[in-house]
């Protein structure tokens, strides 16, 4: 049986506004990576190209405490080649973006997406209280996260 067009519901205007915004409650804990591949200071340019290439477009660098100092992403990368650099003579820390942005495993997801999109950044470290690196969450993870939390699940 069709339905007429005007008595078709749009799937999105059923949405209880409730349920979505128990979306944006979530932490960033439900959603990082906790198995994050990082660098240290010291680690040459060249070796963090290559794990970027099996892994994330950014690599998070860390001190020797594990604490998070910089972050090296394939921009930095392209950007020593622009200027005639090495990556075997460079370190992380001679490339790398020192103080990133980073977020708590607390923090909520409504947060995030405002992070993400002031920043344009793609993914963000996340650090404990005490600075350590403990995982890495993208926007790829919380457009994941939404579809399997069923918001927009349309039933036939």
């Amino acid at each position: 049986m069709w339905a007429r067009k005007d008595t078709m519901r749009h799937p999105k205007k059923d949405i209880p506004d409730r349920q979505l915004a128990a979306f944006g409650q979530l932490t960033v804990a439900r959603f990082m990576e906790k198995d994050v591949q990082y660098g240290h200071l010291r680690t040459k340019a060249d070796v963090l190209a290559s794990q970027m290439i099996e892994g994330f477009g950014a690599m998070p660098i860390v001190d020797e405490k594990q604490r998070l100092v910089g972050i090296v992403s394939e921009y930095d990368l392209l950007a020593a080649l622009e200027r005639g650099q090495r990556w075997s003579e460079l370190s992380a820390q001679d490339i790398m973006t020192p103080n990133p942005y980073s977020v708590r495993p607390e923090t909520d997801i409504g947060t995030l997406i405002h992070v993400f999109r002031a920043s344009h950044l793609i993914r963000v470290p996340v650090v404990d209280a005490e600075g350590r690196l403990i995982g890495i969450v993208a926007r790829r993870d919380i457009l994941r996260g939404y579809l399997n939390y069923g918001v927009d699940v349309v039933t036939s």
